[in-house]
């Protein structure tokens, strides 16, 4: 949500800052909805301090007798109470239409970020890791043997249809292993409050981070009203809605695991086979509430809380700035970090983070006071994958197969297996 008074004060920056984007200038045009509905509230606080004249002459008129200035007064009070009520619901109105339209603005991109129109102008910021120099052709992890036994996308999509997923066995094991490894280390090793939260929300905490009601085809709906969450970005974002917070307890880090779920609309035919993209997904979320001028310190404090899980793990990566063109609705920037998949012998992203700034606070009405006092404040919001976990379940089986089909397991996550290392190409964790 954007500020329509900073919109006033510097409409040319406004249009720049969207034209980075790869959008048209929009100023003139909530300008003018602002003035036209400013004028009506104009218009109404005048013809109630005329409202107020008349009621008081009213009654000196009617004391001493003077019948005609007498009705001439009332009819006057009437007549300006219509006007008034009129005035009001025109510019109830319009701010409505108005909130609506800023609504369906994008966040305005960071001068920092890169210039570009899509993923070809990201801008690669770090490397971690050489991916593993392998003596046989590598293969997807729905083709590697240990891999197979326990990876059912048959009746998956028996039971759901596609872009589902069934786990059984040893993966089933590593991917709940992999769950609570990152859980752990988040909240022992990065000071990360643990949350857990519901995955039913109504329909303003979707309003609230931006998911509505531009992206309602992106997530699914139940019949009762409820919104199955994307991401626990939703829940744990809107835990400032409607509230003033201490600033003194400023930054509140947090994060939870959670089931998301995602219509994919708009990924027909992309990402089908195998367990990439799918509509019912876990992920450990990261969500920091702090002050504005924290935000950038946050981001990349958040960004190296990501990274670190892959450092254990022992996955490359390599992480890049989204340019203008490729940002997400509600960013002022963002970092996606990639993991390498021998089997696709490519880099595909496992996390992105970012930096909302104020605007998803503002369509929550999410504040704090500040240290000392004062008058209440928007505050920041940032919020970032750590991490998706299938698709990092993904990235240890390719990385971590052998010729023979089995999976040599990371090290890290070990103790969250009983001590078992790796995948026999039977299936078993041994």
């Amino acid at each position: 949500m954007h500020d329509i008074r900073a919109i006033r004060e510097n409409p040319a920056a406004f249009d720049d800052a969207l034209a980075r984007r790869g959008l048209s200038p929009l100023s003139a045009e909530l300008l003018s909805m602002d003035e036209s509905r400013r004028a009506k509230i104009l218009a109404a606080e005048t013809a109630q301090a005329e409202q107020n004249k008349a009621s008081k002459e009213v009654g000196a008129a009617k004391g001493r007798g003077d019948e005609a200035e007498f009705e001439r007064l009332r009819a006057l009070v009437a007549e300006k109470k219509a006007e008034i009520a009129a005035l009001n619901a025109q510019a109830a109105e319009e701010d409505a239409a108005l909130t609506a339209r800023l609504a369906e603005i994008p966040n305005l991109p960071l001068d920092e970020v890169p210039f570009g129109k899509d993923e070809d102008d990201n801008v690669e910021t770090r490397r971690w890791g050489e991916p593993r120099a392998l003596d046989f052709q590598p293969v997807e992890h729905f083709d590697i043997a240990g891999v197979k036994p326990g990876l059912d996308l048959a009746m998956a999509a028996k039971l759901s249809g596609s872009r589902f997923m069934v786990l059984k066995g040893a993966v089933a094991r590593v991917h709940r292993a992999l769950a609570q490894f990152m859980i752990d280390t988040h909240t022992t090793e990065h000071g990360l409050e643990e949350c857990w939260t519901p995955v039913l929300v109504k329909d303003e905490a979707m309003y609230g981070t931006g998911n509505l009601p531009k992206f309602a085809e992106d997530s699914y709906q139940t019949t009762n009203g409820w919104w199955l969450i994307p991401t626990s970005e939703v829940t744990m974002t809107n835990f400032a809605a409607g509230e003033i917070m201490d600033g003194a307890q400023l930054p509140v880090r947090m994060t939870a695991h959670t089931h998301c779920f995602r219509s994919e609309a708009g990924s027909a035919g992309k990402d089908t086979t195998g367990i990439l993209r799918q509509h019912q997904f876990e992920k450990v979320e990261m969500v920091t509430l702090c002050h504005p001028d924290e935000a950038l310190a946050e981001h990349d404090r958040m960004t190296g809380c990501a990274q670190a899980i892959l450092e254990k793990l022992e996955l490359p990566y390599r992480t890049v700035v989204l340019c203008t063109g490729d940002m997400g609705f509600g960013s002022q920037k963002t970092h996606d970090i990639e993991v390498w998949l021998p089997g696709q012998n490519a880099y595909r992203e496992i996390s992105s983070c970012s930096t909302c700034g104020t605007f998803q606070a503002r369509r929550m009405n999410g504040r704090f006071r500040p240290e000392g006092g004062g008058k209440p404040e928007f505050l920041a919001t940032l919020n970032g994958s750590g991490l998706a976990v299938g698709r990092c379940l993904i990235a240890v089986l390719e990385n971590g197969q052998q010729a023979d089909g089995s999976v040599t397991l990371p090290a890290a996550l070990h103790p969250w297996l009983g001590g078992k290392t790796r995948i026999t190409p039977e299936g078993t964790l041994v």
